[in-house]
Parts: C-alpha cells; structure tokens; sequence
C-alpha cells in the first residue's frame, strides 16, 4: 500500500511517521501531475503547496478547525487529504468534484472560494464569531502574495488587527499570481526575503537575553524598543507588525518540519499572526517550474514533454483580440491597455512587448482597473481595460460611479463571456449583460464571430462612450464570415430571412440558434435568424417589424435571464401591447456548476434541439 492510500479520512495524516512525510509528498506530486495532465486544471499553484498542505493538516483539525483558501484552486492536495482521492478520476467534470473548494463537497471545505483576495475577511468572520460565541476552533486563512494587490485584503488586514484571539494568516508567497507579480507590494515582500538576517538576529539575541541568571525577562522587556528600531533598520516596514499583526518568517514552505513548528507556535501567541512562508510555484515537474504561467491552468497535456495534447488549429476570440489591438494602437497612440494580472489570459501578451510605455498590469486589482482607465480617458486616452467576465463584476461600482456616470470612452474587452465550462460556478461568465444593461451610457455590442469581433473594436474606438464588447472562451467562430453588415449604433442583423418564426440569437448563441433553425426546418417552418449584435441598446425598429410579420419570438443568450437581452426584449413587447407569442431562451436565477459547455447547455435547454423542442411545443398549442 502507497502511503497516499493511507490516507482515507480528515486526519489521517496524523497516523503516519515523520520519515513517511517526504514519501507522501512525493506521490502526491505524482499522483496530481497524472490525474492533472488526462483532465486539466490548475497544476503549478497545487504542485507549489503540497508540503504547505500537509502540515497544516498535521497542525488543524478538520472539520473543527478552519481553513479557508484564498481563490482555492491550490486546493487539490486538501482534498486529497480529506479522502477525495478516489473523486480525482473526474476533477472539474460534469457530475464530478470540482477544481475549487466547495462546502457541499466536503464539511472540510468551510468556504466557498474561486475569486482573489477573499480569505482573510472570510477567515475573520469565523474568528469573530468564534468570540462571540465562545468556540475555540483555530481559523486560518492562505493568501497568495499576488492577492495581496486586491484591496479587499488590505481591508480584512485593517480589521483583523482588532481581533481579540487567534488567528493565523498564511502568506504564500511564490512571487507569482497568475502573471508575474507586479507592484509595490511585491517590492516590499522582496525586501522581507532578504531580511532573514532580522528573523536570525532576533532569535540569537532573545535567547542570549533571556538565559541571564538574574532578570533576564526584564532586561528583555527594556530593549523592545530598541529591537523595534534594529527590525526597521534590517526590515524596511514591517508593514504587518506596524498594523499590530505579529509577523513570522519568511520560512521555506517545503520545510514540513518547520512549517509545524511555526504553526503551532503562531496558534499558541493567540493573537492575529502573519506567517509567510516561501514556496516554489510549480516545483517537482521541470515545466511547470520553468513556466509556472503557462501551467497555472493548463489543459489535458503530455507528462514526459509537457505539451498540450490539443493543439489549436485554429484561433480562439482571445487570439483575434490580441492581434487587433496591436493594429489599433499602431494606427492611435492614446490606445493604452489594462489588465488586473492576467496578460497572457487576456492576450495581452504581444501588446506588453510590443508597447510597454502603454501597457499596465495592475495586479488582482479590477476595481483600480477600471477608476484608473476612467483617470486616463478623462485625460484624453483611450484605454482598453481586458478582463475575464466573472472578474469585472469585482469592479461593478467603479464602472457605474467613475466610467458610466462620466460617460468616459473607455472600451471593456470582456473574455470568457458566457458559459466557460470546467472552472465552474465561480467562473462563469454569466452576469455580465444583466450588471451591465442596467447603467445608463453604456453600449453593449456581442459578435457573432471573429470577423465581427475585430468590427466591434473599430466601432468601440470611433463611439465616443462607455462600451462592452463581449466574447466568449474557446475557438473563434467563422459562422456567418460571409454576412459582413457595416456597424450602425444599435442596429441588429437579420441573417436569413424567414417567416412566421423568428429567432434572435446574442453572440455565441447563434452557433445553437443555427441548430434550432436546422430542426425546424425539419419540421417544415422557416424561421427568421437574427443576430443581436447590440445588447444594449435593442434594435427597437427590428423587434417593431419582426413582431408585426412573425407569429412567434425567441431570443437566445448565455446569459441570465433576469436583467438580460430575453427580458428586455419581453419588457419592451409588453410595453408596446405587442400580442406576439414570446420565448426567452436564457439561463434561469441560479449558478451554473462545472462540466464542459456542451453539457452545460444540454442541461440547461440552451443548445439547438431543446430550444426547437421549445418553440414547436408553443407553436403547435397555438
């Protein structure tokens, strides 16, 4: 038997010898790098974390003790221990356990995580109601230093420095996020790093001091303010300890043993304590050491080389986003780019290299993204702030309050638009029409394939406003290449001209929209296929027509209904006394989970056939 297979329930760990410890870390990596490489997921940050793991798992008690994970996907070996090894064979699949921490999954998993720089205030509400109510479980919270580029950290800091008991804060600190860590932060842990002469002088003095024959605690007591003064000299700040957070390290986080000692130690000052703790993102497979980024969230790939097994053939809508920005700054130089620590994700990539004096990487920080791109359009740039869907929801104020109300041309490049499939429930980008149609100057455009995609930018750069241009994950469609309308504001396209039934497709939709339309064909109906293009504002001329001609309306979107593109349709028929039978094709109040976006839209009745189900089923009661 491995020594993995010992490991069937919370706690096992604690049954094994000291000399298994490097053993079972060992066949961790291995066990993650196979399971990893047939499924994909997250790969670098868990390979990273594996003795951090493990020796919290030996320090906590699980499920009394608390452990809260900052994003959570560094949480494969967790679930390990928790005796999830078995569910690994469908890691992020549908029906299967999920990439992140989940408390449905397991009583072990007390928080739901997928999002940067939550844990501390999640971990703080646990420790204050541990007060109030007078439990005396340990709570801990492990941060990566790149979330510590989000405000919301720094916030939960401010806050737990009140705290009457223990709590511990673990920095994980591998000098990564997704991207590079970047900013004033990172500089600062630099200068921690190479301040382990503080943490060795320190301790030599203490011990020296308190070892005196007579009144050595005393005399202990009246250099502490000199000490203080020694470890801003040798530790510029001490940012944590200045707080009045007590701050330990940094230690090597693969140093099980010491980690243990440290923790133990932290949990017993009962008090707010930060240990930070180094750890090697990526480490025990070459490649992901080598290219942490790349292998953050990688996909199926080939273990002896490290290659993806699915080569694109193709480009995906991030590709086409890419390339057409590096065209539109080269023809205006007040086009500048912003990301929140996701260049590559967001494919801007080539962009940095390329103009560097444009580009600004802000860390996970979407909220200053967004009131910074508002600063610089109203000092007459045009920025182009790229964010994944699920993350720009961070930033709902700053786009209503600072972009919005100013009515600042600022163009929001929103990737992963949509359903995105094995992330999951935290991921999904599905919210973005609703928080966004309801604010006033804003303009939402969706395209129908790559060729629209790159018109929707050329429009965004000429409309002088606040404008969305969304699009979702995966290979950039080529449907339609053929049907090229020009751009008019708020104007849709009728793609084929049919009667009695019309069907008005957002964006990716229109691949299903298609499908419905094949089906019904079948059945001897000719729908209308319209794509939306404008979300917001609606094509009030063309919905006027096609309700006065066609019998029977459908609108389709990946979106959820309330707030969306269906809705405001539905609001606008009614307001109108419109009497045409209406079908809105959207997802219904709820959180979609993880599994592949053609399983998703199976469940949820958005692909071709369950939607011409739909629309038979009301057409032959009418």
């Amino acid at each position: 038997m491995s020594t993995l297979d010992k490991i069937k329930q919370p706690n096992d760990i604690k049954r094994l010898n000291k000399s298994e410890y490097p053993i079972l870390a060992q066949e961790i990596r291995d066990f993650l790098l196979e399971h990893v490489s047939r499924t994909g997921g997250h790969l670098a940050s868990n390979l990273g974390t594996v003795e951090l793991t493990m020796a919290l798992h030996l320090v906590l008690d699980f499920p009394l003790d608390k452990l809260i994970w900052d994003v959570g996907h560094q949480a494969y070996t967790h679930k390990l221990l928790t005796g999830r090894k078995d569910e690994f064979e469908h890691l992020r699949q549908f029906g299967g356990i999920s990439g992140f921490p989940k408390r449905q999954e397991s009583p072990c998993d007390c928080f739901d995580t997928g999002h940067s720089s939550t844990s501390i205030s999640a971990a703080l509400g646990y420790a204050e109601a541990k007060e109030i109510l007078g439990t005396d479980e340990t709570v801990v919270a492990v941060i990566g230093d790149g979330a510590l580029s989000g405000g919301l950290a720094y916030e939960a800091l401010n806050n737990m420095a009140r705290l009457k008991s223990s709590m511990v804060v673990v920095l994980n600190d591998n000098e990564m996020s997704i991207s590079e860590n970047v900013g004033g932060m990172s500089r600062y842990l630099n200068k921690i790093r190479s301040g382990q002469a503080y943490n060795e002088f320190k301790a030599e003095v203490e011990n020296r001091i308190l070892n005196f024959p007579i009144a050595g605690y005393e005399i202990a007591s009246s250099v502490k303010q000199a000490k203080d003064s020694i470890k801003h000299f040798l530790v510029p700040g001490m940012f944590f300890e200045d707080m009045g957070i007590t701050y330990i390290g940094p230690i090597d986080g693969h140093d099980i043993q010491q980690m243990v000692e440290t923790l133990v130690s932290a949990i017993e000052l009962q008090r707010p304590v930060v240990v930070h703790v180094k750890t090697v993102k990526g480490k025990g497979y070459r490649y992901a050491e080598k290219y942490p980024c790349y292998f953050h969230g990688v996909a199926p790939f080939d273990l002896k080389t490290g290659k993806v097994k699915a080569k694109k053939d193709k480009p995906d809508y991030t590709d086409v986003f890419g390339r057409k920005i590096l065209g539109l700054a080269q023809q205006n130089q007040k086009l500048v780019a912003i990301t929140a620590a996701m260049a590559e994700g967001t494919g801007l990539k080539r962009f940095r290299e390329q103009y560097p004096e444009r580009f600004f990487d802000v860390g996970i920080a979407e909220q200053h993204a967004v009131t910074f791109a508002a600063g610089l359009a109203s000092a007459g740039m045009i920025p182009v702030v790229a964010v994944y869907s699920s993350f720009l929801q961070r930033a709902y104020d700053q786009i209503l309050h600072d972009v919005c109300m100013q009515n600042l041309h600022v163009i929001f490049a929103i990737d992963r638009s949509g359903l995105v499939g094995a992330d999951g429930m935290t991921h999904q980008g599905i919210f973005d029409i609703s928080y966004l149609s309801e604010i006033p100057n804003m303009t939402i455009l969706s395209p129908k394939n790559r060729y629209e995609l790159e018109a929707a930018f050329d429009f965004a750069m000429a409309w002088d406003g606040p404008t969305a241009i969304r699009y979702p994950r995966g290979t950039a469609s080529e449907l339609w290449k053929e049907h090229q309308t020009p751009f008019e504001y708020g104007r849709s396209e009728i793609l084929e001209q049919g009667s009695r039934i019309a069907i008005l497709a957002v964006g990716n939709m229109l691949e299903e929209a298609q499908r419905a339309c094949e089906c019904l064909q079948a059945e001897g109906l000719h729908p209308t296929l319209v794509n939306a293009r404008f979300v917001k504002p609606l094509d009030y001329g063309l919905i006027d027509s096609l309700s006065q001609t066609h019998s029977l309306l459908c609108t389709m979107e990946e979106q959820i209904y309330a707030g969306g593109y269906g809705q405001a349709v539905a609001s606008y028929l009614k307001e109108t006394g419109n009497q045409a039978a209406f079908l809105p094709v959207a997802i219904r109040d709820r959180f979609v989970e993880h599994g592949s976006v053609a399983e998703l839209r199976k469940m949820l009745k958005l692909d071709g056939e369950s939607v011409a189900a739909q629309i038979l089923k009301i057409w032959r009661e009418q």
